[in-house]
């Protein structure tokens, strides 16, 4: 595959997952919320401009930007002017738009292994449960074993932090921390009083991640609603995640 074709399927690819995480029925996004981004090769990702929408993103509200001239960010003290002029310098193209003050996370998600494609949505019920008290209960635990295939044992929950780099940052660092405990790292990341992080090596992992976050959290407000939620027994959480045949269904549904 030439450099151009693999850069046209790849805009193509995040412009749909942009279109689904943007959808009003599934009430993940309204106006400019969330970003997206997507690796194109070893130097270059894409990511959402600037106060676009992702329900109707256009191929040049899709910026391309530079990796090594993103990612030096994560270790300096910017102010607000300093990390515009970063954003600005790192796009391949001077005449792209401006890309999201979120970058700098995206472009390091996207250097993780299995990681070719980020999702950040502000759903409503995830949201609901990282603005209350019971958020670390919602991301150590899993309720019905289809959470663990499409979701992962456990998710990483951030605290709240500014958005732009020091949330990079701490991201990078609860991530690296997650990896060291479990052995792998999550499919989800849940940032406090702010909203939900979904990767994978494709489209479709990152989507069906983020939905299934949803029903998930829809499930444990009811649950809560109704008394004490019933979490799986970690065992059992451990054994779906391992089990062959929930590997081979992963695989059969590209995730």
């Amino acid at each position: 595959m030439t450099g151009n074709s693999r850069f046209l399927e790849v805009r193509k690819a995040l412009l749909d997952l942009s279109h689904h995480l943007g959808k009003a029925d599934n009430r993940l996004v309204i106006l400019g919320e969330g970003n997206t981004s997507a690796s194109v090769d070893e130097e270059v990702f894409l990511v959402k401009a600037s106060g676009t929408e992702l329900r109707a993103l256009k191929e040049n509200e899709l910026v391309r930007v530079r990796f090594d001239r993103i990612l030096p960010m994560l270790d300096q003290d910017l102010n607000q002017q300093e990390t515009l002029q970063f954003l600005l310098d790192a796009r391949v193209d001077p005449e792209d738009l401006r890309p999201s003050v979120e970058t700098a996370f995206h472009a390091w998600l996207l250097k993780q292994e299995g990681v070719d494609f980020v999702g950040h949505t502000h759903p409503d019920d995830i949201n609901k449960i990282l603005c209350s008290e019971r958020a670390e209960d919602f991301a150590e635990n899993r309720l019905f074993p289809d959470e663990v295939v499409c979701c992962g044992p456990k998710s990483l929950l951030i605290g709240y932090v500014d958005p732009g780099t020091l949330l990079a940052a701490a991201i990078r660092k609860g991530w690296e921390g997650f990896v060291a405990d479990h052995g792998f790292g999550p499919r989800l990341i849940l940032v406090r009083n702010h909203g939900l992080l979904a990767v994978g090596s494709s489209p479709g992992v990152a989507l069906t991640a983020t939905l299934m976050a949803v029903k998930a959290a829809g499930i444990f407000l009811g649950a809560c609603a109704l008394g004490e939620p019933v979490f799986m027994d970690p065992r059992e959480v451990s054994r779906i995640h391992e089990r062959m045949d929930e590997h081979y269904r992963q695989k059969r549904l590209n995730l």
